[in-house]
């Protein structure tokens, strides 16, 4: 009696599976799977002003004062959802800019009803 194994995600069927899936939906499966292999917390799964680590691709960084202080904003996108990673007091950091993978830890808050990692640490991964 042989058990049947599950199924794998390559081959012909993982093939066609891509070839008909909208690239954003690749891309965002692909994002996850990377988030995953670095121990990262799915964004989706953040919340409740507790500490995680995320990681993902930032989408956009743009220099936004706050209180009357430089503030450096990056979405950051990891194929389950966004949040928003703000340094206080930077205008710029190396590294930092769209495009860039990177992995960030810190408390997680909510502000005007988006996810929000304020001065996280952080560590700028190889691009994909």
């Amino acid at each position: 009696m042989s058990t049947a194994e599950p199924p794998k995600r390559g081959g012909w069927r993982g093939f066609f599976s891509r070839l008909a899936s909208p690239q954003s939906e690749i891309e965002a499966q692909e994002l996850r799977e990377d988030a995953d292999e670095v121990g990262a917390t799915p964004i989706v799964s953040c919340g409740g002003r507790r500490r995680f680590c995320v990681a993902g691709t930032l989408r956009t960084v743009t220099l936004r004062p706050r209180g009357g202080a430089p503030a450096l904003e990056a979405e950051l996108y990891d194929g389950s959802d966004v949040i928003d990673l703000v340094w206080l007091g930077r205008r710029k950091i190396a590294g930092i800019e769209p495009g860039r993978t990177v992995k960030a830890e810190g408390l997680v808050s909510e502000q005007d009803g988006r996810k929000v990692m304020f001065n996280p640490r952080y560590e700028l991964r190889p691009g994909s």
